[in-house]
């Protein structure tokens, strides 16, 4: 198996003024390539050419932390790209959503600012997932670097349906060190339908 960059449903300068163009085409055509021409060289000659990108994370802490950065860099950009909307065709989250949003969080606000308090105080370099834990339950978790909840021994395990990139290449083009505002606009840009239907899938697995 050989992995690809996917294709995107939208331009670069789609999420101005929230995400300036060059930052999006800089991620997508450089960061997240990189991973991927990393990974595929990696696994080549080994047993791990033929897994998927997710059998890779979950035998990842049984390889070189090599494998774990660039499989990881793979998989949470190929959500993090699914999971965005240009502002222009942003969609509220459903009703159906929000009730499953204010089951375990209370509100949407509550949930928003959790996660957005949890983001702000991460140091360094990680992403912020809105999973689904062992007990089907949604969960607000910080992992550092490319780890994510998938990976075997991360800070937070279950199946990420969200996720904020809080690397300073997503965002410090725009925003240089102000990170509560990179936080802020990714609000105005999530698509909510992807979201709800990365939820119903993962609690059939």
């Amino acid at each position: 198996m050989s992995f690809k960059l996917p294709k995107l449903s939208y331009s670069y300068k789609d999420f101005e003024p929230y995400i300036d163009e060059k930052t999006m085409e800089i991620h997508y055509k450089k960061h997240h390539l990189t991973y991927v021409n990393n990974l595929n060289n990696i696994i080549s000659d080994t047993d791990m050419k033929d897994l998927s990108i997710e059998e890779i994370l979950r035998r990842s802490h049984i390889e070189s932390p090599v494998v774990k950065n660039n499989a990881g860099g793979v998989y949470n950009h190929n959500l993090f790209w699914k999971i965005l909307i240009p502002s222009s065709k942003f969609i509220p989250p459903s009703k159906y959503f929000i009730n499953i949003i204010n089951e375990n969080f209370s509100s949407m606000n509550s949930f928003k600012n959790k996660f957005s308090d949890i983001s702000l105080k991460k140091f360094g370099s990680g992403w912020t997932w809105l999973c689904i834990n062992n007990n089907k339950e949604l969960n607000i978790c910080i992992t550092s670097n490319q780890d994510n909840p998938i990976m075997y021994g991360s800070e937070c395990e279950g199946i990420p349906i969200l996720g904020l990139d809080l690397w300073e290449h997503a965002y410090y083009l725009k925003y240089q060190n102000r990170r509560s505002d990179y936080i802020s606009s990714f609000w105005k840009i999530i698509n909510w339908k992807e979201v709800e239907n990365n939820y119903n899938n993962s609690i059939l697995e």
